[in-house]
């Protein structure tokens, strides 16, 4: 009893650091990746015509390329910090979590700005990540039950509030589309995925799973 009591402790500490870790490595691949395309821009500037552009059936691939690309120094700056933040706190969650979100924020997010973006457009720079990230960051301890995500939740809320207004058309050469498609894509991901369930409400969803195909087989 004794040596497990101690165990305990250790084996939750080692889990924290392989969350962070998890964490770091997201938000050092969003820099790192958004920062060596950016360089590259710099010497092939036809490279930001991989934007995307809307209703141009032959520019729908580009909704997983345009995040990576963006205008100028400032565009690119302004996303950095929170996207590396944002992705660091999705990334401690692990790998499934953060791949997860970020498919759903790409593909909503990305299918909203190509339907609503306005013909003749190029829309490039991760902001739409961001937002996507930022909402699904937002909403998701209401869904999953978790305090801890709520008050996380609750924090980013108030330190973010400002960028709500990034989802009103408005000022010019801004994507409101991709902020508020984006934002749409990461509050989908907050309401469908389970796998950032806490451990006690993943065992309710795994009970009563059970109970309800044993219920069914006794019905047979």
């Amino acid at each position: 009893m004794g040596l497990q009591g101690q165990g305990y402790p250790a084996s939750r500490s080692l889990k924290r650091r392989q969350q962070r870790k998890s964490g770091l490595r997201f938000a050092g691949g969003f820099l790192a990746l958004i920062w060596a395309v950016f360089i590259l821009q710099l010497f092939f500037p036809w490279l930001q015509g991989f934007g995307i552009h809307p209703l141009d059936i032959n520019g729908l691939p580009m909704i997983f390329t345009s995040p990576l690309l963006h205008a100028n120094l400032e565009h690119i700056i302004s996303n950095s910090l929170p996207g590396a933040l944002f992705a660091y706190l999705i990334g401690y969650s692990g790998k499934r979590v953060f791949w997860e979100v970020t498919t759903f924020v790409l593909l909503i997010g990305g299918l909203g700005t190509w339907v609503f973006g306005g013909i003749g457009t190029n829309h490039i720079g991760a902001s739409g990540l961001v937002y996507g990230w930022l909402a699904y960051l937002l909403v998701r301890g209401f869904f999953n039950r978790s305090i801890g995500q709520i008050l996380t939740g609750l924090i980013l809320g108030f330190f973010y509030s400002g960028l709500i207004w990034g989802v009103l058309p408005g000022t010019e050469g801004v994507s409101w589309q991709a902020h508020l498609f984006g934002a749409i894509g990461g509050i989908v991901a907050g309401m469908i995925i389970t796998s950032d369930d806490p451990p006690e409400l993943a065992a309710k969803k795994h009970a009563k799973k059970q109970a309800k195909a044993a219920e069914k087989q006794a019905r047979r």
